[in-house]
Parts: C-alpha cells; sequence; structure tokens
C-alpha cells in the first residue's frame, strides 16, 4: 500500500525543525572558538572563521558545515560578497541574517585596513592613496572613478565620484573631472579607478583616458599628478612607474 504525500507545509516545517535543532544542539566550544581564544583567530582556517560568524560565534558543527557550502561556492574569502542570493538561500531558512552578518564582517574588515585621507592631510605618495581606497574598491564587481582634489601644498580638499561603469573615454569626461576641480578652485588632481578583475595593470584605455585628462589640465592651469589603479591587494602608480 503506498504511503501518503507530505504536504509541502509539512515537509517545509520538517526541515525547518531539523535544521534549528542541529544548530540548537551542536556541541558548543568546538576547534574554531576554541582556537580563537586560545591561538588567536590566525590559527584558524577560513572556514573555521566564516562558521563562527554564521553561527553567532557558538562553534557549532552546523555553522563549519554552512562555511564549508559558502566558501565552496565563493571559490576564495575575497569572493564572499559576491556570492548571489540562491547561494544563500541554501543555508535554510536563516539566510537573510547569516548573509547580513557576513557582508558586515566584511565591510569591518575593509574599514579596518583602509586608512582614509582626511581633509587637509597632505598625499605623499600613491601608496597613501591606495590605503585611502583599499577598503572600497578592490571587491566591487565595476569599475568606478574617482577624482580626489589637492590645494597648492598637495593637501585633500574633497573625493568625488566620477563614474560608474566600464571606464572609456566617453563615460569619463574631461567636464566630469575638471568641473568640481574647478568649483573647489583646486590646484591639482590624482585619478584613481578600479580593475574588477583585480589586475591593475593599465589597459590601453587607461593610459588613453590618462593622456587625455592630463591634456586638458596642463589648459585649465590643473595639475594631474598621478593615475593610480586598485586591484585585489596589488596597485599601480601610473606617474611612479613611468607610464606617462
Amino acid at each position: 500500500m503506498a504511503r501518503p504525500a507530505i504536504a509541502p507545509a509539512v515537509a517545509r516545517c520538517y526541515r525547518e525543525r531539523v535544521e534549528r535543532a542541529a544548530e540548537e544542539e551542536a556541541p558548543r566550544g568546538t576547534p574554531g572558538s576554541a582556537r580563537v581564544l586560545a591561538a588567536g583567530a590566525h590559527a584558524c582556517s577560513d572556514a573555521e572563521l566564516l562558521g563562527l560568524v554564521l553561527d553567532g560565534g557558538r562553534g557549532t558543527l552546523a555553522g563549519l558545515a554552512h562555511a564549508a557550502r559558502v566558501l565552496s561556492a565563493a571559490g576564495a574569502v575575497g569572493d564572499l560578497g559576491r556570492l548571489d542570493r540562491r547561494t544563500w538561500r541554501s543555508l535554510g531558512r536563516l539566510w537573510p541574517r547569516r548573509a547580513a552578518v557576513v557582508r558586515a564582517a566584511l565591510e569591518l574588515g575593509r574599514r579596518a585596513v583602509a586608512t582614509p585621507l582626511v581633509a587637509g592631510a597632505p598625499v605623499r605618495d600613491a601608496a597613501a592613496v591606495h590605503a585611502h581606497f583599499a577598503g572600497r574598491l578592490p571587491q566591487l564587481e565595476r569599475e568606478v572613478f574617482y577624482v580626489l582634489l589637492l590645494d597648492g601644498k598637495n593637501r585633500v580638499q574633497a573625493e568625488v565620484l566620477v563614474s560608474e561603469g566600464s571606464l572609456t573615454a566617453a563615460l569619463v569626461h574631461p567636464r566630469e573631472v575638471f568641473a568640481p576641480a574647478i568649483r573647489s578652485a583646486a590646484a591639482a588632481l590624482i585619478l584613481v579607478h578600479n580593475h574588477p578583475s583585480g589586475d591593475p595593470t593599465p589597459s590601453a584605455e587607461d593610459q588613453a583616458i590618462t593622456e587625455r585628462l592630463r591634456r586638458v589640465g596642463d589648459l585649465v592651469g590643473i595639475r594631474v599628478l598621478d593615475h593610480v589603479i586598485v586591484g585585489r591587494g596589488r596597485w599601480t602608480s601610473m606617474a611612479e612607474s613611468r607610464r606617462w
């Protein structure tokens, strides 16, 4: 005699109860949380650290299993912020909370490694420019183009987002770059944009738009000091690498 089919709502309720029980009854103080307290977070694997984030620091086996699944889908810790909703939904009914916690943790990490330039601070080299943007640009999936406006002593006046999208000469128009510089009476500026691929090697388009903007800067009396391209863990200064 055939067994009666289980209604979808009942089956879903059963799965949620099983998942909740696994999370609540899994042993606490498993190696991930114990190692963080005893030896420091640097002693933990990526899966152990992510597991602690996903289960609120309880160190459950369920959290470790979720972490392994997410890391497998992402491919690398640096790509966790690029996961889509379908991947997060695979973590069960609590996926919105887990996705929000992971994104918050990633953002805190990015802010921790950045060294923002405050208004009035002198820009001494391209490394300082990279440190200013290191917490924001490397993880983006599209290219964004910024301009740092400087005074006559190379001190920061303002930061301006010029454009978003693919970097082309049509997208980054000299008018959009120099209009805010003229309004702010800036004496110089630094161009900054990211490469979503992670490779900061200047492309032919990068070199072309840089040369065009330098010529315009010479005409209006606003020096273009550098064009810094930000990748993942790497960056290129077109001025310091003599790509002018």
